[in-house]
């Protein structure tokens, strides 16, 4: 019984560790949010795409690949790409009124011009995003 539990614990562990390795990866060329730099870029009317994401969330894992495509797509420098952890930036989310993970929010400097929440479908999250771009 105790080597099935130490068995249970280390594939938990395994799993966990995967889990962390994968989102990092799909960080992979965003900024992680920073108050400061997010003002300063605002202010400066870039355009911004915010991703906010959750570790823990299969909704935001699903818009990880689309968004990262986006990204890809306008790695030029003219739009800055910023990720959000839901579970640490309660600032953020309170003053730009985001209520859940897998929020993408598009500003024109200081203006949010676009919103979506939850969407996985490709197209219609490509359309959201492109079409405030």
């Amino acid at each position: 019984m105790i080597r099935l539990f130490i068995l249970i614990a280390a594939i938990g562990a395994i799993a966990i560790g995967a889990m962390q390795l994968n989102a990092q990866a799909n960080t992979a060329g965003w900024q992680t949010y920073d108050e400061a730099e997010f003002l300063m870029a605002q202010e400066k009317g870039k355009t911004i795409v915010v991703d906010i994401y959750a570790d823990w969330c299969p909704t935001c894992r699903a818009q990880a690949p689309i968004l990262d495509e986006l990204r890809q797509e306008r790695a030029n420098g003219d739009v800055l790409f910023v990720k959000v952890n839901f579970d640490e930036e309660k600032a953020f989310l309170r003053a730009h009124r985001v209520p859940r993970q897998s929020t993408v929010l598009v500003f024109d400097g200081t203006t949010e011009i676009a919103r979506s929440i939850a969407e996985t479908n490709r197209a219609r999250l490509r359309s959201v995003v492109l079409g405030a771009l």
